[in-house]
Protein backbone atom coordinates (compact mmCIF):
# COMPACT_ATOMS: atom_id res chain seq x y z
CA UNK A 1 0.00 0.00 0.00
CA UNK A 2 1.48 3.42 -1.33
CA UNK A 3 2.55 5.87 1.90
CA UNK A 4 -0.32 8.41 1.61
CA UNK A 5 -3.77 7.18 1.16
CA UNK A 6 -6.52 10.19 0.10
CA UNK A 7 -9.97 9.85 0.69
CA UNK A 8 -12.83 11.32 -0.31
CA UNK A 9 -15.53 10.96 1.59
CA UNK A 10 -19.49 11.88 1.00
CA UNK A 11 -22.06 11.96 3.87
CA UNK A 12 -25.67 12.54 3.25
CA UNK A 13 -27.44 10.84 5.97
CA UNK A 14 -29.66 13.48 6.82
CA UNK A 15 -30.09 17.19 6.63
CA UNK A 16 -26.20 17.90 6.02
CA UNK A 17 -24.34 17.21 2.76
CA UNK A 18 -20.71 17.27 3.51
CA UNK A 19 -17.37 16.10 1.65
CA UNK A 20 -14.12 16.19 3.02
CA UNK A 21 -11.05 14.95 1.63
CA UNK A 22 -8.76 13.37 4.09
CA UNK A 23 -4.66 12.42 4.23
CA UNK A 24 -3.96 8.92 5.92
CA UNK A 25 -7.22 9.40 7.72
CA UNK A 26 -6.44 11.41 10.30
CA UNK A 27 -5.20 14.87 8.67
CA UNK A 28 -7.96 16.91 7.05
CA UNK A 29 -7.52 18.33 3.99
CA UNK A 30 -11.04 20.37 3.54
CA UNK A 31 -14.40 19.39 5.26
CA UNK A 32 -17.38 21.34 3.44
CA UNK A 33 -20.70 21.07 5.65
CA UNK A 34 -23.67 22.79 3.38
CA UNK A 35 -26.92 22.64 6.32
CA UNK A 36 -30.11 22.62 5.99
CA UNK A 37 -31.47 23.84 9.14
CA UNK A 38 -33.00 26.92 7.48
CA UNK A 39 -35.23 24.94 4.85
CA UNK A 40 -36.42 22.74 8.26
CA UNK A 41 -36.76 25.27 10.85
CA UNK A 42 -40.34 25.67 9.44
CA UNK A 43 -41.33 22.57 9.83
CA UNK A 44 -40.22 21.44 13.66
CA UNK A 45 -38.20 18.42 12.37
CA UNK A 46 -36.32 17.33 9.00
CA UNK A 47 -39.02 16.51 6.16
CA UNK A 48 -37.57 13.43 4.35
CA UNK A 49 -38.28 14.94 0.71
CA UNK A 50 -37.12 17.99 1.35
CA UNK A 51 -34.25 16.65 2.66
CA UNK A 52 -33.14 14.85 -0.39
CA UNK A 53 -33.71 17.45 -2.85
CA UNK A 54 -31.45 19.59 -1.50
CA UNK A 55 -29.33 16.78 -1.03
CA UNK A 56 -29.55 16.81 -5.30
CA UNK A 57 -29.01 20.28 -5.65
CA UNK A 58 -26.07 21.02 -3.54
CA UNK A 59 -23.91 17.61 -3.78
CA UNK A 60 -21.99 18.16 -6.91
CA UNK A 61 -20.82 22.20 -5.51
CA UNK A 62 -19.91 20.53 -2.35
CA UNK A 63 -18.12 18.38 -3.94
CA UNK A 64 -16.24 20.59 -6.35
CA UNK A 65 -15.57 23.42 -3.12
CA UNK A 66 -13.82 19.85 -0.74
CA UNK A 67 -11.53 19.05 -3.82
CA UNK A 68 -10.62 22.90 -4.47
CA UNK A 69 -10.47 23.58 -0.82
CA UNK A 70 -8.14 20.50 -0.33
CA UNK A 71 -5.96 21.62 -3.31
CA UNK A 72 -6.32 17.80 -4.85
CA UNK A 73 -8.03 16.48 -7.84
CA UNK A 74 -10.62 13.17 -8.43
CA UNK A 75 -8.02 11.16 -10.10
CA UNK A 76 -5.99 11.76 -6.90
CA UNK A 77 -8.26 9.82 -4.20
CA UNK A 78 -6.77 6.32 -3.33
CA UNK A 79 -10.94 5.33 -2.18
CA UNK A 80 -14.23 7.09 -2.01
CA UNK A 81 -16.05 6.73 1.92
CA UNK A 82 -19.86 7.02 1.78
CA UNK A 83 -22.16 6.72 4.23
CA UNK A 84 -24.77 3.97 3.79
CA UNK A 85 -26.64 4.02 6.76
CA UNK A 86 -28.50 4.43 9.39
CA UNK A 87 -30.26 7.47 7.88
CA UNK A 88 -33.14 8.44 5.14
CA UNK A 89 -33.16 6.30 2.68
CA UNK A 90 -34.15 9.10 -0.01
CA UNK A 91 -30.95 11.01 1.39
CA UNK A 92 -28.70 8.27 1.63
CA UNK A 93 -29.45 7.11 -1.71
CA UNK A 94 -27.94 10.58 -2.92
CA UNK A 95 -24.65 9.84 -1.62
CA UNK A 96 -24.21 6.58 -2.62
CA UNK A 97 -25.45 7.13 -6.06
CA UNK A 98 -22.76 10.42 -6.32
CA UNK A 99 -20.45 8.04 -4.87
CA UNK A 100 -20.49 5.15 -7.24
CA UNK A 101 -20.72 6.82 -10.47
CA UNK A 102 -17.57 8.88 -9.43
CA UNK A 103 -16.20 5.02 -8.37
CA UNK A 104 -17.08 3.70 -11.74
CA UNK A 105 -15.81 6.71 -13.68
CA UNK A 106 -13.00 7.38 -12.15
CA UNK A 107 -11.95 3.13 -11.15
CA UNK A 108 -11.60 4.27 -7.77
CA UNK A 109 -12.14 1.90 -4.59
CA UNK A 110 -15.99 2.48 -2.83
CA UNK A 111 -15.80 2.51 0.89
CA UNK A 112 -18.68 1.51 2.68
CA UNK A 113 -19.65 2.98 5.93
CA UNK A 114 -21.66 3.06 8.51
CA UNK A 115 -22.62 6.55 9.98
CA UNK A 116 -23.10 5.48 13.79
CA UNK A 117 -19.30 4.09 13.77
CA UNK A 118 -18.49 7.19 11.70
CA UNK A 119 -19.13 9.04 14.84
CA UNK A 120 -16.23 7.21 16.92
CA UNK A 121 -13.77 7.95 14.69
CA UNK A 122 -14.50 11.84 14.62
CA UNK A 123 -12.18 11.53 17.80
CA UNK A 124 -9.36 10.40 16.19
CA UNK A 125 -9.09 13.58 13.49
CA UNK A 126 -8.03 15.94 16.34
CA UNK A 127 -6.72 13.47 18.88
CA UNK A 128 -3.38 12.38 17.48
CA UNK A 129 -2.46 10.12 20.15
CA UNK A 130 -5.59 8.73 20.77
CA UNK A 131 -5.80 4.83 20.23
CA UNK A 132 -8.18 2.08 21.04
CA UNK A 133 -8.88 0.58 24.04
CA UNK A 134 -11.23 2.95 25.62
CA UNK A 135 -14.72 3.60 26.47
CA UNK A 136 -17.26 5.27 23.99
CA UNK A 137 -21.03 6.87 24.67
CA UNK A 138 -22.30 7.11 20.98
CA UNK A 139 -25.28 9.78 21.77
CA UNK A 140 -27.08 11.71 19.29
CA UNK A 141 -30.29 12.44 17.79
CA UNK A 142 -31.38 9.06 16.67
CA UNK A 143 -28.37 6.73 18.61
CA UNK A 144 -27.74 6.29 22.06
CA UNK A 145 -24.85 3.59 22.81
CA UNK A 146 -22.52 2.22 25.09
CA UNK A 147 -19.64 0.15 23.55
CA UNK A 148 -15.91 -0.67 24.56
CA UNK A 149 -13.55 0.37 21.23
CA UNK A 150 -11.57 -2.45 21.54
CA UNK A 151 -9.43 -1.78 18.37
CA UNK A 152 -10.04 -0.23 14.80
CA UNK A 153 -13.30 -1.84 13.93
CA UNK A 154 -13.69 -4.21 17.03
CA UNK A 155 -16.43 -3.03 19.28
CA UNK A 156 -17.84 -4.72 22.09
CA UNK A 157 -21.22 -3.49 23.29
CA UNK A 158 -22.74 -2.72 26.42
CA UNK A 159 -25.87 -1.61 25.96
CA UNK A 160 -28.38 0.81 24.07
CA UNK A 161 -31.52 3.01 24.03
CA UNK A 162 -34.67 1.05 24.19
CA UNK A 163 -37.11 3.72 23.07
CA UNK A 164 -36.29 7.56 22.60
CA UNK A 165 -32.46 8.61 22.19
CA UNK A 166 -31.13 11.50 24.41
CA UNK A 167 -31.51 13.73 21.32
CA UNK A 168 -34.54 12.44 20.22
CA UNK A 169 -35.61 13.30 23.75
CA UNK A 170 -33.85 17.00 23.45
CA UNK A 171 -35.87 17.51 20.46
CA UNK A 172 -39.44 16.60 21.80
CA UNK A 173 -39.20 18.62 24.95
CA UNK A 174 -38.13 21.57 23.01
CA UNK A 175 -40.31 21.52 20.66
CA UNK A 176 -43.17 20.93 24.08
CA UNK A 177 -41.30 24.50 25.27
CA UNK A 178 -42.41 26.04 21.68
CA UNK A 179 -38.60 26.71 21.38
CA UNK A 180 -37.81 25.44 18.06
CA UNK A 181 -35.75 23.54 16.07
CA UNK A 182 -32.97 22.20 16.41
CA UNK A 183 -34.00 21.44 20.21
CA UNK A 184 -30.78 20.06 21.79
CA UNK A 185 -28.53 23.20 21.16
CA UNK A 186 -32.20 25.79 22.70
CA UNK A 187 -32.19 23.81 25.90
CA UNK A 188 -28.41 23.58 26.13
CA UNK A 189 -28.20 27.18 26.14
CA UNK A 190 -31.27 27.93 28.20
CA UNK A 191 -30.14 25.20 30.62
CA UNK A 192 -27.33 27.01 31.37
CA UNK A 193 -29.28 29.84 33.07
CA UNK A 194 -31.61 27.28 34.75
CA UNK A 195 -31.33 25.30 38.37
CA UNK A 196 -30.82 21.90 37.44
CA UNK A 197 -32.23 21.00 41.05
CA UNK A 198 -35.44 22.93 40.70
CA UNK A 199 -37.76 20.25 39.28
CA UNK A 200 -37.06 15.94 40.46
CA UNK A 201 -37.22 14.05 37.63
CA UNK A 202 -37.05 10.52 36.96
CA UNK A 203 -33.73 9.04 35.98
CA UNK A 204 -34.41 5.61 34.80
CA UNK A 205 -32.69 2.61 35.88
CA UNK A 206 -32.96 -0.63 33.73
CA UNK A 207 -32.29 -4.58 33.95
CA UNK A 208 -30.16 -4.30 31.23
CA UNK A 209 -27.43 -2.92 33.44
CA UNK A 210 -26.00 -0.73 30.17
CA UNK A 211 -28.76 0.22 28.37
CA UNK A 212 -30.54 3.29 28.40
CA UNK A 213 -34.47 4.78 28.73
CA UNK A 214 -35.48 8.23 28.16
CA UNK A 215 -39.00 7.45 26.95
CA UNK A 216 -40.49 8.22 30.40
CA UNK A 217 -38.51 11.12 31.50
CA UNK A 218 -40.16 13.01 28.68
CA UNK A 219 -43.22 12.12 29.45
CA UNK A 220 -42.39 12.72 32.80
CA UNK A 221 -41.82 16.54 31.48
CA UNK A 222 -44.64 17.13 29.52
CA UNK A 223 -46.53 15.99 32.07
CA UNK A 224 -45.02 18.39 34.35
CA UNK A 225 -45.40 21.35 32.12
CA UNK A 226 -49.27 20.13 31.49
CA UNK A 227 -49.76 19.99 35.44
CA UNK A 228 -48.56 23.84 35.80
CA UNK A 229 -50.63 25.25 32.86
CA UNK A 230 -53.67 23.67 34.54
CA UNK A 231 -52.90 25.27 37.55
CA UNK A 232 -52.53 28.67 36.32
CA UNK A 233 -49.04 28.59 37.17
CA UNK A 234 -46.02 30.45 34.84
CA UNK A 235 -43.72 28.01 33.63
CA UNK A 236 -39.84 28.56 34.45
CA UNK A 237 -38.31 27.86 30.96
CA UNK A 238 -35.06 27.41 32.04
CA UNK A 239 -35.56 25.12 35.38
CA UNK A 240 -37.37 23.02 33.35
CA UNK A 241 -34.79 23.15 30.67
CA UNK A 242 -32.14 22.66 33.10
CA UNK A 243 -33.51 20.05 35.50
CA UNK A 244 -34.48 17.85 32.45
CA UNK A 245 -30.67 18.29 30.70
CA UNK A 246 -29.14 17.35 34.01
CA UNK A 247 -31.67 14.44 34.03
CA UNK A 248 -30.42 13.43 30.71
CA UNK A 249 -26.79 13.61 32.10
CA UNK A 250 -26.01 12.32 34.91
CA UNK A 251 -27.63 8.71 33.45
CA UNK A 252 -25.64 9.09 30.12
CA UNK A 253 -22.63 10.07 32.85
CA UNK A 254 -22.55 7.60 35.29
CA UNK A 255 -23.20 4.22 33.35
CA UNK A 256 -20.03 5.68 30.85
CA UNK A 257 -18.01 5.60 34.18
CA UNK A 258 -19.35 2.51 35.46
CA UNK A 259 -18.39 0.01 32.29
CA UNK A 260 -15.19 1.83 31.90
CA UNK A 261 -14.52 1.28 35.63
CA UNK A 262 -15.49 -2.57 35.25
CA UNK A 263 -14.24 -2.90 31.64
CA UNK A 264 -10.66 -1.82 33.16
CA UNK A 265 -10.24 1.04 30.74
CA UNK A 266 -8.72 4.43 31.40
CA UNK A 267 -10.50 6.82 28.83
CA UNK A 268 -13.83 7.75 28.10
CA UNK A 269 -14.67 9.32 24.51
CA UNK A 270 -17.83 10.84 23.59
CA UNK A 271 -19.58 10.97 20.02
CA UNK A 272 -22.49 11.91 18.40
CA UNK A 273 -24.25 15.25 18.35
CA UNK A 274 -25.38 15.61 21.78
CA UNK A 275 -21.73 15.56 22.47
CA UNK A 276 -21.26 19.00 21.70
CA UNK A 277 -23.89 19.57 25.07
CA UNK A 278 -21.71 22.25 27.64
CA UNK A 279 -23.79 20.22 30.47
CA UNK A 280 -22.61 16.59 29.36
CA UNK A 281 -19.22 18.07 28.47
CA UNK A 282 -18.86 19.56 31.95
CA UNK A 283 -19.98 16.29 33.98
CA UNK A 284 -18.72 13.85 32.25
CA UNK A 285 -15.59 15.70 32.39
CA UNK A 286 -15.59 16.09 36.19
CA UNK A 287 -16.92 12.82 37.25
CA UNK A 288 -14.52 11.09 35.11
CA UNK A 289 -11.94 13.21 36.74
CA UNK A 290 -12.85 12.31 39.80
CA UNK A 291 -12.64 8.99 39.12
CA UNK A 292 -9.13 9.18 37.91
CA UNK A 293 -10.74 8.30 34.24
CA UNK A 294 -9.76 10.46 31.20
CA UNK A 295 -12.51 11.69 29.05
CA UNK A 296 -11.94 12.63 25.64
CA UNK A 297 -14.76 14.89 23.32
CA UNK A 298 -14.35 16.04 19.66
CA UNK A 299 -14.34 19.68 18.62
CA UNK A 300 -18.36 20.52 18.23
CA UNK A 301 -18.13 20.65 14.54
CA UNK A 302 -17.12 17.15 14.19
CA UNK A 303 -19.71 15.55 16.58
CA UNK A 304 -22.89 16.91 14.00
CA UNK A 305 -22.97 14.81 11.51
CA UNK A 306 -19.64 15.52 8.82
CA UNK A 307 -18.01 13.64 6.07
CA UNK A 308 -14.24 13.96 8.20
CA UNK A 309 -15.66 11.34 10.55
CA UNK A 310 -16.84 9.29 7.29
CA UNK A 311 -13.89 9.98 5.36
CA UNK A 312 -11.71 8.75 8.40
CA UNK A 313 -13.58 5.94 8.91
CA UNK A 314 -13.59 4.96 5.16
CA UNK A 315 -9.79 5.17 5.43
CA UNK A 316 -9.45 2.39 8.12
CA UNK A 317 -11.90 0.41 6.36
CA UNK A 318 -10.08 0.27 3.24
CA UNK A 319 -7.04 -0.49 4.85
CA UNK A 320 -9.10 -3.73 6.43
CA UNK A 321 -10.02 -4.65 3.08
CA UNK A 322 -13.53 -3.34 3.06
CA UNK A 323 -14.81 -2.55 -0.77
CA UNK A 324 -18.15 -1.88 -1.59
CA UNK A 325 -19.46 -2.24 -5.87
CA UNK A 326 -22.01 -0.84 -7.82
CA UNK A 327 -25.02 -2.96 -5.83
CA UNK A 328 -24.50 -1.09 -2.89
CA UNK A 329 -27.87 0.31 -1.84
CA UNK A 330 -29.01 2.73 1.59
CA UNK A 331 -30.10 0.72 4.40
CA UNK A 332 -31.79 3.11 6.36
CA UNK A 333 -31.67 1.10 9.94
CA UNK A 334 -28.53 -0.47 9.63
CA UNK A 335 -27.04 -1.29 12.91
CA UNK A 336 -23.94 -0.72 14.35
Amino acid sequence: MKENIYTLAIESSCDETSVAVLENGRSVLSNIISSQIEDHKLYGGVVPEIASRKHIENINSVIDRALVESGMKLDEMDCIGVTYGPGLVGALLVGISTAKAISYAKKIPLVPVNHIEGHIYANFIEDVELEPPFTCLIVSGGHTHLANILDYGEYEFLGQTRDDAAGEAFDKVARTLGLGYPGGPLIDKLASEGDPFSIEFPRANLDGKYDFSFSGLKSAVLNYINKEKQKGNELNIPDIAASFQQAVVEVLVEKSIEAAKESGMDKIVVAGGVAANEGLRNLMSKRAAEEGLETRFPSKILCTDNAAMIGCLAYYNYKRGIRGDMKLNAVPNLKL
